[in-house]
C-alpha cells in the first residue's frame, strides 16, 4: 500500500467512474510512491491483458475516495485506460492492489 491513509473508499461501479470530477494535483505525498505507483500500474496492466486479472484501485475524486475493481488495459503517462474506453487520471489513484 502507498503511504496514504485511506478511511473506508466507497466501492463504486466502473460505468460510473464517468459521473466523478477528480482533484486537479498530486494525491501522493512523496516522489518515492509515485515511482511505486507507476512500477504497480505497470504489473497490473501487464496482469490485465495476458491474465485478464482484476485489481482494485483506490482513487481520490472531489466527492471522496473510492474504489473500483476492474481489469487495467493500459497505462499511458497521465491516465489508466479500462474497458469501454474508461479512464482514471494517475496523479488520483492512492493504491493498487492485486
Amino acid at each position: 500500500m502507498l503511504t496514504t491513509t485511506l478511511s473506508s473508499p466507497e466501492l463504486v461501479q466502473k460505468e460510473s467512474l464517468t459521473e466523478y470530477h477528480y482533484p486537479k494535483g498530486e494525491v501522493l505525498l512523496s516522489l518515492e510512491d509515485v515511482n511505486f505507483r507507476k512500477v504497480i500500474l505497470e504489473r497490473a496492466t501487464t496482469l490485465g491483458n495476458a491474465y485478464h486479472s482484476k485489481v482494485r484501485i483506490d482513487f481520490e475524486t472531489t466527492n471522496g475516495i473510492k474504489e473500483v475493481e476492474t481489469t487495467i488495459w493500459a497505462t499511458t503517462e497521465k491516465y489508466v485506460l479500462l474497458k469501454g474506453g474508461i479512464t482514471i487520471p494517475i496523479h488520483c489513484i492512492l493504491d493498487v492492489r492485486m
